[in-house]
């Protein structure tokens, strides 16, 4: 599927470059192989993973193009945004 970024989430990957070393190739393979995707605000989806101790959160919507890349983010706050039964969240 053709990942399409916006200018908006290629700044922001590039600001997690900075600070995490979260690379570009990262977000898309968790576009393609998220460890889990859940509903957002708006009919936005988000690919989630785990990373660094914390969940590289990736909102994107589906086009007839391929999936449009909305922004990009990790945040420590698991349990706040993975969901299913607390095992899974280890």
């Amino acid at each position: 599927m053709r990942i399409i970024w916006t200018r908006h989430a290629e700044e922001r990957q590039k600001e997690w470059e900075k600070k995490l070393r979260i690379i570009r190739d990262e977000v898309e393979s968790l576009v393609n192989s998220p460890g889990q995707v859940v509903s957002g605000d708006m009919g936005i989806l988000v690919a989630q993973g785990r990373t660094r101790n914390g969940l590289l959160r990736v909102p994107f919507v589906r086009t007839e193009d391929g999936l449009r890349i909305i922004t990009v983010y990790w945040t420590s706050r698991i349990e706040k945004y993975w969901e299913g039964k607390s095992e899974d969240k280890v």
